[in-house]
């Protein structure tokens, strides 16, 4: 659930965007030039925004969720340092993006459940020379025992929830197990979680991930805890204990406002079990 923005009626001259027909989701892909930033692109969905890239500068972040996402991936490890990174749902690799371009020499992994898509993205969108990526093609659940056998990752980052409804299959306990027994002792679970009034989705996931994680925080806009406005929510699960100083570096990175709940605060979204 990509949060909305008022656009110009004419791009202003601004090349013309492309498209494609995504046979197995049954709807169009279409990646236009944004007229609000120069050299970014977003991609559209069925009509709908799920992505923006800012190509020129790979670190620019512009959805409010992603930079909260990629706040925390700067916290993972010390600046520059490589990460090995799992995304599940790929999108327009806004995020694979980003940690090459502050990272150089991080690995990372996608899994995608629409190969047309992909293959779309990254012909009209070329990742950053050097960056080090494998992809998978298929659902995101049943891909994670492929990797089984490789190294930990320092993050799963998960973006495939939309709305109200998700898939029953990955929304829940198990799924979150098999994600945390992947990362490595520093590592962290990243969850978008796209939801309308009453947070239905929100609730439910946060309340799954503090049965699995020692520590589960939310970050989001003041005005999102308060269960009345639809948007996102980012989740945090971590195996081990929460960092000295991570809370007040994600509030003072942004986006601003920001707040981030955490233990018993999470109790009123998430109910009182799990977590700390």
């Amino acid at each position: 659930m990509s949060p909305a923005r008022s656009r110009p009626t004419n791009d202003g001259g601004t090349k013309a965007g492309a498209s494609r027909y995504l046979a197995g989701a049954g709807t169009h892909a279409e990646i236009a030039p944004d007229p609000l930033v120069e050299g970014a692109y977003v991609l559209s969905i069925g009509g709908a925004e799920q992505s923006h890239v800012d190509v020129a500068r790979p670190d620019h972040v512009f959805y409010a969720y992603l930079r909260r996402m990629a706040n925390v991936l700067d916290l993972v490890a010390p600046p520059g340092e490589p990460l090995r990174v799992l995304h599940l749902g790929a999108g327009a690799l806004t995020l694979v993006r980003y940690v090459e371009v502050t990272r150089p020499g991080s690995r990372q992994a996608a899994v995608e459940l629409e190969r047309e898509l992909l293959d779309f993205v990254l012909e009209k969108l070329p990742l950053p020379a050097g960056t080090q990526l494998s992809v998978r093609i298929g659902d995101a659940r049943w891909e994670l025992s492929a990797f089984d056998d490789e190294p930990r990752f320092d993050a799963v980052v998960l973006d495939i929830f939309s709305g109200p409804d998700a898939p029953g299959h990955i929304a829940n306990r198990d799924f979150y197990a098999e994600c945390a027994a992947l990362l490595s002792p520093r590592g962290a679970m990243l969850v978008n979680i796209g939801d309308d009034p009453p947070l239905t989705l929100v609730r439910s996931q946060l309340a799954a991930m503090r049965t699995v994680f020692r520590e589960v925080a939310a970050l989001s806009e003041p005005e999102m805890f308060e269960a009345r406005f639809p948007g996102n929510i980012v989740a945090v699960g971590l195996n081990g204990a929460w960092p000295q100083g991570w809370t007040e570096a994600l509030v003072a990175a942004g986006p601003h406002p920001t707040t981030l709940l955490r233990g018993v605060e999470l109790d009123g979204l998430a109910g009182g079990a799990g977590g700390s």
